[in-house]
């Protein structure tokens, strides 16, 4: 099973299919895709994130980004209520970012967010998605603090060092791998995929961004998972069906609300 396991549906570029989104899910299912976690930055638009979910195979978090600086939360108690919806399967896209932002008062602020959706996600026993750029030490330091190892999580389009991955792995989390992994630059990246047991290892798009070879530069889109998904078994050795029912098999594991038996299916 193929998942494209971060997506942002409310994002996608949809000129492509005459606005329709079912079309550009359409696209997704032909390339392999069988299921999508629509993820969550700003609790403002969770309305429309989770309208998706009323279609199979679509799943959703609840979160908010830690660059969406206005919405940071305060208090676990919103992500505790919008979790009771049967189809968010995850908190999160959460985090910290202390590569865009480099304000002290905002770290703390995103530290504080970031506590709150692990409580949230531990008192729940859902995953966490973790963005964390340039902010090792504080990210590890919170999920070992406040996190629930039990349900763990992932961190997500994962580009810093092995150490870091290594590092949550220890603490059950596992590691999501983008697009960025096609890329010329991203040598460090490579190595990291080829150390890391398969079983730590899932993929993702983050579309609209990060489009992997041969489409970097154009809009991303969950059908390009593909693309991540035989790059990854490239670097690993191991045929592309292996790959794709490792990577399933890692994913329901730590995201065990989504049900392996709900799948996309074409709109009609």
């Amino acid at each position: 099973m193929l998942i494209d396991t971060h997506c942002h549906l409310d994002m996608l570029d949809l000129a492509p299919y005459d606005n329709n989104l079912d079309l550009a899910i359409d696209a997704a299912h032909q390339q392999g895709v069988r299921q999508l976690l629509s993820i969550s930055v700003d609790l403002d638009k969770i309305d429309t994130i989770l309208t998706f979910t009323q279609r199979d195979g679509v799943f959703a978090s609840c979160g908010v980004h830690p660059l969406q600086t206005e919405g940071l939360l305060a208090d676990p108690q919103r992500l505790l209520e919008l979790a009771k919806h049967p189809k968010v399967v995850a908190i999160g896209e959460t985090g910290l970012d202390y590569f865009y932002e480099k304000s002290s008062e905002i770290h703390l602020a995103q530290q504080d967010s970031f506590k709150h959706h692990l409580i949230a996600a531990g008192e729940l026993g859902l995953p966490v998605i973790v963005h964390t750029r340039e902010a090792k030490k504080d990210t590890l330091s919170l999920i070992r603090q406040h996190g629930n190892p039990n349900s763990a999580g992932v961190l997500h389009c994962f580009t810093e060092d092995y150490e870091m991955a290594k590092a949550a792995v220890d603490e059950n989390y596992l590691i999501s791998i983008s697009g960025i992994v096609t890329f010329k630059t991203a040598q460090d990246l490579k190595e990291t995929v080829q150390k890391l047991p398969l079983e730590s290892l899932i993929v993702e798009t983050d579309s609209p961004y990060l489009a992997p070879v041969p489409y970097r530069g154009k809009k991303n889109e969950p059908k390009y998972v593909a693309e991540v998904a035989q790059y990854v078994a490239d670097l690993k050795g191991i045929r592309y069906e292996e790959l794709l029912e490792a990577t399933a098999t890692n994913f329901h594991r730590v995201f065990n609300r989504v049900p392996m038996n709900e799948h996309l299916v074409l709109s009609v």
